[in-house]
């Protein structure tokens, strides 16, 4: 009965989303709460909810001041020097600019946060994909793609989560995953050349000069930028993702101090201050509003047991003879269900199940573990995941859309991971 729910929520959700016949706010909030009344749960659905709403009020705190702290730094100017860069290397040329988009991506994607990665990406991209029109959609789905692969380094969240489940080192996961990734961004680059020649051929190459995007992105702002104090905003970025990675202080405490620090330094009027906060407010509106939403919806998953009993149902169905390919058997099932739940359901919820079955036919943990990460990219279209409303926010697409164009290309890249792990090792096609 929990899994027939279970499933049977998460395809209703689905299903309105992408018809665009709910929005995601509403059917987050809207769908389970029918289906816990439906599973005669409507009188603990309160503490579930709740509970749910907890676990996600860091992840809350954390975009809403990410939002505001490179909020000011896009509004001080920190990054049009990186937009004048690019300019100057991609010209006009759609393949180049695609090619860029996924190159600065993968770059900047080394911090391990989604969320600060879609704000530098789109801040420096988005202007010029607009000036040369070109398809936004390919912009969110290679720098979607791009996340999706350097989330699988140690700091990146997925890895710690499964690397904890499972009671390993997170090096261990890591470093034999390492050729795996390179396979996974090699994919993506070539996705992003394949889109540019399609661009190329659609839009031609423009010729581009660097006025003309100063125009656009510099003269209209320029009682706000703050070019002098363009070191500085860089000093202080960069102290705030050095401090990040080494993990001082939790995401949400460092980015409000980062905030702070950043509004003082830039705007020390009053009245200014008050104007970039209220600047930030629709962004910051849209994506919280939806990450409570989401708690709703993971709280009621979690809390009636809907997660443990798919889990259950998957191992039930499972013939033995397959027992062998476990590995890959996880690696394919890591798209699925990281898509319809939270990284946290999968890791800690349904992970141990399947590797303390895998462990009868000989897969250690390490390798279950490192099958299990396959299936990043296909996550992070998962209406679940909090940063990927800020980068539909960001460059303006509806999710439905967004997963339409984009869900065939992850799967893509999962293989191509997958494929690198299986021909370097890091878990086996078969265990005899």
């Amino acid at each position: 009965m929990l899994t027939i729910l279970g499933f049977g929520m998460v395809s209703c959700f689905m299903c309105l989303i992408m018809s665009k016949r709910l929005s995601a706010l509403l059917a987050l909030i809207i769908v389970p709460i029918v289906f816990a009344v439906i599973g005669g749960f409507a009188a603990d659905m309160g503490p579930m909810m709740l509970d749910g709403i907890k676990k996600l009020a860091p992840t809350g705190v954390m975009l809403m001041f990410a939002i505001l702290y490179f909020g000011v730094m896009i509004d001080a100017g920190l990054f049009d020097p990186v937009v004048h860069a690019i300019l100057r290397v991609v010209k006009g040329d759609p393949l180049r600019v695609l090619v860029g988009t996924a190159l600065l991506t993968l770059f900047v994607g080394l911090d391990g946060d989604g969320s600060t990665t879609y704000m530098i990406a789109i801040s420096a991209f988005l202007p010029l994909y607009r000036r040369l029109g070109l398809n936004v959609l390919m912009l969110a789905c290679i720098v979607m793609l791009a996340v999706g692969v350097m989330n699988l380094t140690p700091w990146g969240g997925p890895l710690a989560r499964a690397a904890s489940a499972l009671h390993v080192e997170p090096s261990e996961v890591f470093v034999p995953m390492i050729p795996a990734i390179l396979f996974g961004a090699a994919a993506v680059v070539l996705l992003a050349a394949l889109f540019g020649l399609r661009e190329r051929a659609r839009v031609g190459v423009l010729e581009l000069k660097d006025s003309d995007h100063d125009v656009q992105v510099i003269d209209e702002h320029r009682n706000i930028r703050r070019p002098k104090l363009l070191w500085v905003n860089a000093g202080l970025t960069l102290a705030l993702m050095t401090v990040l990675v080494m993990g001082v202080l939790p995401l949400p405490v460092l980015f409000m101090i980062g905030f702070a620090a950043a509004l003082l330094i830039n705007y020390p009027d009053l009245q200014m201050q008050r104007e970039r906060i209220a600047a930030y407010a629709d962004s910051i509106l849209a994506v919280v509003s939806l990450i409570f939403a989401a708690g709703i919806f993971t709280g009621i998953l979690g809390g009636t047991g809907m997660v443990e009993a798919m889990a259950k149902s998957f191992l039930d169905v499972l013939p033995p003879e397959l027992g062998p390919y476990l590995a890959v058997i996880t690696a394919l099932a890591s798209l699925p269900f990281t898509f319809f739940m939270s990284n946290d359901a999968f890791y800690f919820g349904i992970l141990p199940v399947i590797a303390k079955v895998a462990a009868e036919y000989g897969f250690t943990a390490a390798e279950m573990a490192r099958a299990s990460l396959v299936g990043q990219p296909v996550h992070l279209l998962s209406p679940l995941v909090a940063s990927t409303y800020l980068l539909l926010g960001l460059v303006k697409v509806e999710f439905g859309e967004h997963q339409r164009y984009t869900l065939g290309w992850a799967t893509l890249v999962c293989l191509a991971i997958m494929a690198g792990a299986i021909a370097t090792g890091a878990f086996p096609l078969y265990r005899g």
